[in-house]
């Protein structure tokens, strides 16, 4: 059993190593209040520059992938599940904040993580 969970998790690292297009819609920050059993998606406005990095619209600075960035969110999201809370993003918003399917897949693989460590009391860190 192990022995899978190790060959799943090598699958997992390798995978986040590889290069993604960003969408030009935004991206999410992604995390829970176990105090009161949510998980919250923050989206952020970006632009994409001609070399496909993030660009704040306001500043016009590159927004790098590590470390803190102070930045204000456009709107804040949050549900009990990972269900409840793409319902929320991808069908009840008037304009979706995600324009790329690849982006609506990984947000969705970020939130049965999300919420798996909020059931669980395991630490979540977003990937």
């Amino acid at each position: 059993m192990d022995l899978i969970v190790q060959d799943l998790a090598a699958i997992d690292d390798r995978l986040s190593q590889r290069h993604i297009d960003l969408d030009p819609a935004g991206y999410f920050i992604v995390y829970l209040d176990r105090g009161e059993g949510l998980i919250y998606a923050k989206h952020f406005t970006n632009v994409i520059d001609e070399h496909g990095l993030a660009v704040d619209p306001e500043t016009g600075k590159v927004i790098p992938a590590r470390g803190k960035v102070e930045r204000t969110y456009t709107t804040v999201f949050s549900g009990r599940t990972a269900k409840e809370l793409s319902i929320k993003i991808f069908e009840q918003t008037q304009t979706c904040p995600v324009t790329q399917l690849d982006h609506a897949a990984y947000l969705g693989r970020e939130f049965v993580r999300a919420e798996m460590a909020l059931v669980t009391g395991q630490e979540y860190v977003q990937d």
